[in-house]
């Protein structure tokens, strides 16, 4: 181990069995990720600049959008820079950031999956106390409780990770630095490492989840008793667009990190619905089932219009 020369910079190996394919690639995962920023971004400019929608559920929904477009920002950008033919390494302390910033804002996406839940079954289940208990000093603390959840999450698996020695090969068989592709380069025992992410990851999904399904059985319970048609479609439609995203974000991390032998290329492809599709669907998702985004959205690009013709 002493004798062994530390790793300064680690070598992305792409996507697996595609070679020849890189122009291919970049041309089809670009517009992806242009309509990811393009996307949130007008969500989240329709939420702030709209006075209707300064409720805790937008207030929210902009969170999600900054968390999408960020998430997709960690490892898409290197991704198409290394399709484009540059360079596939990547510094030690580049690899580490880029680790940390994966899972801080993948946890901080659950977590607030999780409190886009509560406040859905606060409003349906208590709709006469919701203002008091969903307040904008509780908004406010619930999105810092957030951020601070992610990044304990995030340090431990980083710390967990980067205080193994890494001496040996540096070729990581992923398009980004994850932990299912470094820990068979760490040479040492990485047996306590996989452990503690796997049940680090698998405690953190679980608990939201479980979360999430007791919110939404009571949510449905609760619409099921609502008298009219009406009241009881327009309850199911603002909750089916959380459950669609839900879906879309559990999915994945089931399939890469709670897997006892995981498949290389299956994690790969998921990854990349993960980073790519899943951030670009959320603003689709809320916009197309919700009248009062697409009527703030419409004013806004009306107003833009309206100065660019000026």
């Amino acid at each position: 181990m002493k004798n062994c020369s530390e790793v300064t910079e680690f070598i992305l190996l792409g996507i697996p069995h595609t070679e020849g394919l890189e122009t291919l690639l970049f041309v089809l995962f670009l517009p992806f990720y242009a309509c990811t920023l393009l996307g949130n971004m007008s969500i989240l400019v329709t939420v702030l600049s709209s006075n209707s929608l300064h409720t805790p559920m937008y207030f929210f929904l902009g969170n999600l959008s900054v968390f999408d477009m960020s998430f997709s920002s960690v490892t898409c950008p290197k991704m198409l820079l290394y399709l484009m033919g540059l360079s596939p390494r990547i510094s030690y302390k580049d690899c580490v950031s880029q680790l940390f910033f994966f899972h801080f804002l993948g946890s901080i996406e659950c977590f607030l999956y999780t409190v886009m839940a509560y406040d859905r079954f606060t409003a349906i289940c208590h709709p006469l106390r919701y203002a008091v208990i969903m307040s904008p000093r509780v908004c406010v603390a619930l999105a810092v409780g957030t951020w601070l959840l992610g990044c304990v999450h995030s340090s431990v698996l980083t710390l967990l990770t980067f205080t193994l020695p890494y001496c040996g090969p540096n070729e990581v068989a992923h398009f980004f630095c994850d932990i299912p592709a470094l820990l068979p380069l760490a040479c040492a025992d990485t047996s306590l490492a996989q452990r503690v992410s796997f049940t680090n990851v698998g405690l953190v999904s679980l608990v939201c989840f479980l979360l999430i399904l007791v919110s939404y059985t009571r949510i449905i319970i609760s619409i099921l008793r609502i008298p009219s048609a009406e009241g009881r479609r327009r309850a199911f439609s603002t909750c089916s667009a959380h459950l669609i995203a839900i879906l879309c974000a559990y999915g994945p991390i089931i399939t890469v990190y709670l897997q006892p032998t995981p498949n290389p290329m299956l994690g790969t492809v998921v990854q990349i619905l993960m980073n790519l599709v899943g951030p670009m669907l959320n603003p689709l998702i809320y916009t197309l089932r919700n009248k009062e985004v697409k009527t703030a959205l419409k004013k806004v690009l009306h107003r833009t219009n309206h100065v660019l013709v000026i």
